[in-house]
């Protein structure tokens, strides 16, 4: 009888413990210090990035990931900031001053959310979770991580590798979601 409750314990946190290995499973606090669940971004295609403002980088990135933003639009895909200070001290600014600058000198309208540090101890759980599962943690500013419709991460690239040359896989999985779309009408 034990036996058997101890099974049921453990299966039942297996469950648990399964559900949070999920990218959209996480709570975060936008750039405007509101709680947001990832949730929300479940069904479309994210990618995640460490932004920073000050590193040479930044440019390219901006530019290519708003471009990424602007073509694939909100209801299928996003880019993901998570403004990060851990690399070359290269986002000084609070979260108020990285969203208005980011906004103002790249036009970026995708999500921002607060700094936060993206490895070590105090890494936020969402940055150890896309560490975790693609076995590729960042090492300097504009990692990226591209997760499917369903939370997992499907691959990362570090900052030498440009937004445009992961763009056709990210235009693919884009794609998929509206084939699949139009099958369902």
């Amino acid at each position: 009888m034990l036996r058997s409750a101890l099974a049921v314990f453990v299966t039942l946190f297996s469950l648990a413990e399964s559900k949070q290995k999920d990218f959209y499973t996480f709570k975060v606090v936008n750039s405007r210090g509101k709680l947001v669940s990832l949730e929300k971004y479940r069904g479309s295609v994210s990618l995640v990035v460490n932004v920073a403002s000050e590193c040479g980088f930044t440019e390219e990135h901006y530019k290519d990931l708003q471009q990424l933003q602007r073509d694939f639009g909100s209801s299928h895909f996003n880019v993901l900031g998570f403004p990060c200070n851990q690399f070359g001290q290269q986002e000084p600014g609070s979260d108020k001053e990285i969203d208005s600058f980011v906004r103002r000198v790249y036009g970026v309208s995708f999500p921002l959310f607060s700094k936060i540090a993206v490895v070590g101890t105090g890494a936020h759980n969402v940055y150890k979770y896309l560490a975790d599962s693609s076995g590729k943690e960042p090492d300097w500013n504009f990692w990226k991580y591209l997760i499917d419709v369903n939370g997992k991460v499907v691959d990362a690239w570090g900052p030498n590798v440009s937004v445009k040359e992961i763009r056709p896989k990210i235009a693919e999985m884009v794609r998929q979601i509206i084939l699949k779309k139009k099958e369902e009408l």
